[in-house]
């Protein structure tokens, strides 16, 4: 079960880092689920932000406005700490869910649930034969269940008897369910992405989420992935501003050094304009959203190893140090970049690009 939240820090938004950071490396060392990081991101509104208006979300006046901003939280988070960011990026997952499929009555209960400072996560990945449903009750277990045992509820796939899979909202926070025996890994340890099981947990039709198929239905399904990345684009940022702060002055002075520098600030430069495009073409849902979410993992994924190994490199034996923020970030970074198929997704992109202009000008230019 989780920890009891302790006090909240008293920070103002420019201290957000350092504090989230701070809990993070207490979190890493002792792995359990990361009660004050969550507590303070919802002091600072992040908890609600991007909920559906009718369960207490910010207004924004369009589409692209809120992608954008959520852009910046996501990477914000991420500098700070990637498994918080992760577990953020789950729970803004699950409220898009219920904003695009949800019906009122369950946008009333998500505020109701928002308002009790509840959390969510979207599972979607299962060991065979899946999640099933059979008259109104679920069978089956879900694997690398981010936040088992500690999240509120949430999102999961499941199979009914006929048709496409479909969405329902479960209880995730029962320790009982929950096996993080196998979560031994050396990055993202505060996730906590464990087994969950969710045999005889009862469905009705107030936690069946949208229609059969929803889940799946595209651009929305791929083009999503921009999120995940603005994560890791923020762990990528972060691990640049650790570069700096460990470089001692007389390799700032080595010309050799600063170009190892300056090749990590354009890496990460490159990634961001990857994923703000990502972000802008998810919002408006544009014909090529998918394809340029699959392209940008794999930019994200490639800025990700070059400034891992740009940061040892320039730092020496420092970056592998213990309690060292390089090692940390460089420990999460290596597991959250193992997102499946990217080189599959990344074929997907050049297949649909080499039939179709990529910039959407065509002839005009000329």
């Amino acid at each position: 079960m989780p920890d009891a939240p302790a006090a909240v820090p008293n920070v103002s938004a420019g201290d957000v880092h350092d504090a989230l950071a701070a809990l993070g490396e207490r979190y890493d060392a002792s792995p359990r689920f990361p009660v004050d990081s969550l507590a303070l991101l919802r002091t600072l509104g992040l908890h609600r932000r991007y909920a559906p208006a009718a369960s207490g979300g910010e207004a924004f006046a369009t589409p692209a406005l809120k992608a954008l901003a959520l852009l910046d939280d996501l990477r914000r988070v991420g500098r700070a700490d990637l498994s918080v960011g992760r577990l953020f990026e789950g729970h803004v997952n699950a409220l898009a869910l219920f904003d695009w499929y949800g019906d009122p009555e369950q946008k009333l209960w998500l505020a109701d649930v928002l308002a009790a400072g509840g959390w969510f996560g979207v599972w979607a990945t299962e060991p065979q034969p899946g999640v099933q449903l059979r008259e109104g009750r679920l069978s089956g277990a879900k694997m690398f269940a981010t936040g088992a045992g500690g999240l509120a509820y949430a999102v999961v796939t499941v199979q009914p008897g006929e048709g496409p899979r479909r969405l329902a909202v479960v209880p995730a926070d029962c320790g009982e369910r929950a096996d993080l025996t196998g979560w031994r890994v050396r990055g993202m340890r505060a996730t906590l992405s464990g087994r969950y099981d969710v045999t005889d947990l009862p469905v009705t039709d107030l936690n069946l989420l949208g229609e059969p198929g929803d889940y799946d239905r595209e651009p929305r399904f791929t083009a999503g992935a921009w999120r995940f990345t603005a994560v890791q684009l923020g762990g990528v940022e972060g691990l640049v501003l650790a570069m700096r702060a460990a470089l001692s002055e007389p390799a700032r002075r080595d010309p050799l050094q600063r170009a190892k520098f300056a090749e990590a600030v354009v890496a990460a430069r490159t990634a961001y304009l990857w994923v703000r495009e990502a972000a802008e073409r998810a919002a408006t849902e544009a014909t090529d959203a998918a394809d340029f979410a699959r392209a940008t993992r794999g930019v994200v994924e490639r800025s990700a190893l070059d400034v891992m190994e740009l940061a040892a490199r320039a730092t020496g034996t420092r970056s592998a140090f213990d309690g060292e923020r390089l090692d940390k970030i460089i420990r999460d970074l290596s597991l959250y970049l193992r997102q499946a198929g990217p080189d599959h997704a990344r074929d997907e992109a050049a297949k649909t690009w080499l039939d179709h202009d990529l910039w959407g000008a065509g002839d005009a230019l000329w």
